[in-house]
């Protein structure tokens, strides 16, 4: 049945391209990828068997646009390599990762809807999660307002629920809210730019989560901060603060975030950049029902904090926060491209071991190293290895052994080629 809907809808839009497109993509892409685990996310126990397997993303991806209208379409099957039988009658794999159209308004102003990535900025608080082979994409309304090609508003809703039911029911928060309401300015100013996020998001809970029965209620958490950029010749900065207020599941919100980077050209081939993050994080001797850990929220975390993932993918919410003191090496010659980045963990709050002592706020360096070779435009290869260098407080932290083999390695082949392309 899937297959039928993939057919029909390609055969649409290229039966329609033929017909009015202005222009009209049809790309796809295959991403297989084999990942060694032994320690990836958390610290592994010694003698411990790593876990070895190969994933894949697959999509098949059109767009079509005219002076009006936008239109694209990304279906998607997410697999790892042996989990359907060699003789499966059924594929449970496929969804739509992205599927929306935007329409202009007037010259300055559109709207966005339908299924679609959200990315602004660094990818810090809204981001694609790229490396994530099914990737994060929102049901949402976006209003875009651009004035003079210098400065941008995006206006975002977005209101989800379980199923078109009869009756107000509990939102199971899968998308991880019920709703959010959110503005984003972004200005270029000669060799700097400014950007502005504020963001209302909410969750749905019970007033008495031991009573089915009990009131509904939607808390909503701000997150509200600037980005400010700057570039002139060989020189790369940023800086951003954010901060979190509000209240969360009958909690209340103070968390805060600061980050900054700094980078330098050395050479044509050579770039360096050194950078700070701070999250903030909740003492665990400190007993109030606060929340002050700072949540990245709809972030590419993967992209921060070391792409072991220890902190923040999936793990590490309304912890302790993290201090990260970070460097990036990198390489580049023709299609070759190495990538060599330390990082130094700290917690941002006090951690008290099982009984009752301080420990250093020292976590441990994690390595991350990465190679890439483009061996043309659409057929790129990757490969990556890390290691975890653990202290005593990351050990009582997460567990598992700090003295174990904590490392992980990958290696990728991206193939993104452009199979339909008409203009007219």
């Amino acid at each position: 049945m899937k297959i039928k809907l993939v057919t029909a809808i390609v055969m649409l839009f290229v039966t329609t391209s033929a017909l009015m497109a202005q222009e009209f993509n049809l790309s796809a892409e295959i991403r297989p990828r084999f990942e060694s685990r032994h320690g990836y996310k958390t610290l592994v126990i010694n003698n411990t068997k790593g876990a070895n397997f190969i994933s894949q993303r697959s999509r098949l991806n059109f767009g079509y646009t005219n002076k009006k209208v936008k239109v694209y379409v990304s279906l998607q099957n997410v697999r790892t390599w042996g989990e359907a039988s060699t003789l499966s009658p059924n594929d449970q794999a496929f969804s739509f990762h992205e599927a929306w159209a935007e329409g202009k308004l007037t010259d300055n102003v559109s709207v966005k809807l339908g299924r679609q990535e959200i990315i602004y900025d660094d990818h810090r608080i809204f981001g694609s999660v790229g490396w994530a082979q099914q990737a994060r994409s929102h049901d949402a309304m976006l209003f875009k307002f651009n004035f003079e090609k210098k400065h941008r508003i995006d206006l975002g809703l977005a209101l989800n629920a379980d199923n078109q039911g009869l009756t107000d029911q509990l939102y199971s928060n899968v998308a991880g809210y019920k709703a959010f309401q959110y503005v984003w300015y972004h200005g270029k100013f000669d060799k700097f730019g400014l950007s502005f996020l504020g963001l209302n998001s909410g969750k749905e809970y019970l007033k008495d989560p031991a009573d089915p029965a009990s009131d509904q209620k939607v808390d909503y958490m701000q997150t509200i901060g600037p980005r400010l950029t700057y570039k002139a010749d060989k020189l790369i900065a940023n800086a951003a603060f954010y901060y979190q207020g509000g209240k969360m599941m009958d909690n209340k919100v103070n968390a805060s975030y600061i980050s900054a980077n700094v980078g330098y050209k050395m050479t044509s081939n050579i770039h360096l950049t050194v950078g700070f993050e701070l999250l903030s994080g909740k003492d665990m001797d400190d007993t109030s029902t606060d929340l002050k850990s700072f949540a990245p929220l709809f972030g590419t975390n993967h992209k921060f904090n070391g792409w072991m993932d220890y902190f923040y993918v999936g793990n590490h919410f309304n912890s302790v926060g993290l201090q990260d003191i970070n460097a990036t090496m990198k390489y580049t010659k023709g299609k070759f491209t190495l990538k060599m980045m330390p990082h130094f963990f700290q917690s941002a709050a006090k951690v008290i071991d099982m009984s009752g002592n301080e420990l250093s706020k020292s976590l441990g360096t994690e390595i991350d190293m990465a190679t890439t070779y483009k061996i043309q435009k659409d057929f790129v290869i990757s490969a990556g290895f890390s290691k975890m260098f653990a202290t005593d407080t990351m050990e009582a932290l997460k567990g598992g052994e700090k003295d174990a083999a904590n490392q992980w390695g990958w290696i990728m082949f991206t193939f993104k080629p452009v199979l339909v392309k008409t203009v007219k």
